[in-house]
């Protein structure tokens, strides 16, 4: 086969068999196939599109560039995962996590870092001092068969095919395409092993995919995909109207996170979708008798989580005292709006976009991140808001023109009138 035939032809719309996406992954891997050939193989995918037959032939294909793990009995009829497309705020897989593994679930989450204006699971990860997002498999076994679960990264030998394919969509422009976010996705969590998956798909100004349809056929692709290869999943479309919870960064999610697991906080819309997501995870795996309201209630989520982050290196301690361990902000102001009034609805891309200004993302993947900086105290729409009232938020920053920044950013995304519209459902839509 010749790859520059294969590319030429999928950009005239042809249909490319297994056999020869097989062999085009087999060249991403292995190098045979330039850089030149994989972006424009990625931009003919981007304009023509691939059948449902290619979808799950790339997908698998990417799944078998590289180690796929192997679960010994009884962990092997069970091993559950979650994953996000990602938000502000989003912590829910902080949460699920050892919310299954409590339940009698197995979770190795495979999860990546933030991008553009989402946040990602490791870098708030990494704001936990000692912790290791990278073990090798050995480690990741060990940590799973102590804790239940365990949140990581992509390592070099999971889906080697689609690390040099991101990195070659993101220096072309060919990142939004479905075909090849959905492999990209599944690739990843195939590899990981799972026995069953469910998916969080945003809905909404902060999501990747805003308008309902957009992210609706997303979830269809993923699910028929990701049911085409053998792994049985459902996907939830949820809301991202708003910040996800009270907090928007990294060390501070993962003390809003602390605080649900022992009860100290409680959001009702990030514990709904918790739940939600839990009990669907559940319900795939097969797991019996399980209540994912209880693990989180009664301690036993808690004690998972610690168990998770003592045997990836962090602090044994971390639950007892955060504070002593999380990094905090040298300077905290409050962002008022200029009137009181009703907080009628929030840009929530620009406040994920304020967050990167204020270092807590990053716009290209080598950027630093602060994990000190976010928000806390984010207000939710329907609160009256306002100089004498409750402020937008607390801007957590490294210096005062960078809260000056972020309050005039949060300012701009907020929009406080006489009422707001009726709140949407936390979980809008499930597809399975």
């Amino acid at each position: 086969m010749l790859a520059a035939e294969l590319i030429r032809r999928k950009r005239e719309g042809g249909e490319l068999t297994a056999e020869e996406i097989e062999f085009l992954v087999a060249g991403i891997t292995d190098g045979s196939v330039s850089d030149a050939q994989v972006g424009a193989l990625a931009m003919a995918i981007v304009w023509r599109g691939m059948s449902s037959a290619e979808r799950i032939a790339l997908t698998g294909a990417m799944t078998r560039s590289g180690d796929v793990l192997e679960w010994d009995p009884p962990a092997r009829n069970r091993i559950l995962d979650k994953h996000s497309t990602g938000g502000v705020g989003d912590k829910v897989s902080l949460l699920l996590a050892p919310i299954v593994a409590a339940c009698g679930g197995t979770v190795p989450m495979i999860s990546g870092r933030g991008l553009g204006h989402t946040g990602g699971t490791l870098d708030k990860l990494q704001s936990i001092p000692g912790y290791d997002v990278a073990p090798d498999n050995a480690r990741l076994r060990a940590a799973v068969a102590k804790a239940g679960c365990a949140i990581v990264g992509q390592t070099a030998t999971l889906a080697p095919a689609d690390r040099r394919l991101y990195a070659i969509r993101d220096a072309t422009g060919t990142v939004e395409s479905i075909p090849l976010i959905v492999a990209s996705i599944l690739s990843k969590k195939l590899a990981a092993g799972l026995s069953a998956l469910v998916m969080d798909v945003k809905v909404g100004s902060g999501a990747f995919l805003p308008d309902r349809d957009s992210a609706r056929e997303l979830a269809r692709a993923i699910v028929e995909v990701a049911q085409g290869n053998g792994l049985p999943t459902s996907a939830l479309l949820t809301d991202m109207d708003r910040v996800l919870g009270r907090t928007a960064g990294n060390a501070v999610e993962v003390r809003e996170s602390i605080d649900h697991l022992t009860g100290a906080k409680s959001c009702p819309r990030l514990r709904a979708v918790t739940l939600a997501l839990s009990e669907e995870l559940l319900r795939l795996g097969g797991v019996e008798g399980a209540d994912p309201a209880r693990a989180l209630d009664d301690g036993s989520a808690a004690e998972r989580f610690a168990a998770m982050v003592t045997e990836l290196g962090g602090p044994p301690d971390l639950l007892e005292r955060p504070g002593d361990h999380l990094p905090a902000a040298p300077v905290v102001v409050e962002a008022f709006p200029d009137e009181a009034g009703t907080l009628a609805a929030v840009d929530v891309r620009a406040v994920g976009v304020a967050i990167v200004g204020l270092g807590g993302g990053r716009a290209r993947e080598t950027d630093a991140i602060d994990h000190a900086v976010g928000l806390t105290e984010v207000a939710a729409p329907g609160e009256r808001v306002g100089p004498g009232e409750r402020p937008l938020a607390l801007v957590h920053a490294a210096d005062q023109d960078a809260a000056g920044r972020a309050v005039h950013a949060l300012k701009q995304a907020c929009t406080v009138g006489d009422a707001a519209p009726d709140a949407p459902p936390p979980v809008l839509e499930v597809l399975r």
